[in-house]
């Protein structure tokens, strides 16, 4: 195949994936409405809610072990692996947000 027919096909598939994705763009509900808005609201709100709820929990999970190995600093090295641990997880469920927003 050369050049020629190789930009002919790939400008071809372009145009029907555009066709296509006009064709997704344009539905809409029985209201007459379309969906993209309250999508993007989702993703707003979603990832909001999730950086919001990751970030006062290791916060508050930061401030407790802190207070912890200021009481007792010999408990320093029983504190710091589950709190690294819990912070993971903290992380983890924002970046479940963030996933679901790439989704929506």
């Amino acid at each position: 195949m050369n050049k020629k027919n190789a930009l002919v096909a790939m400008a071809t598939l372009l145009a029907a994936g555009s066709a296509f994705a006009q064709e997704a763009a344009v539905a809409t509900h029985a209201t007459g409405m379309s969906d993209k808005g309250l999508k993007a609201l989702a993703v707003g709100v979603g990832l909001g809610l999730a950086g919001l709820g990751a970030s006062l929990g290791q916060g508050r999970a930061a401030s407790s072990a802190l207070e912890g190995i200021a009481r007792n600093p010999a408990a320093a090295d029983k504190i710091q692996t589950p709190l690294i641990l819990s912070l993971a997880f903290m992380e983890a469920i924002a970046l479940y947000g963030l996933a679901l927003a790439f989704v929506l």
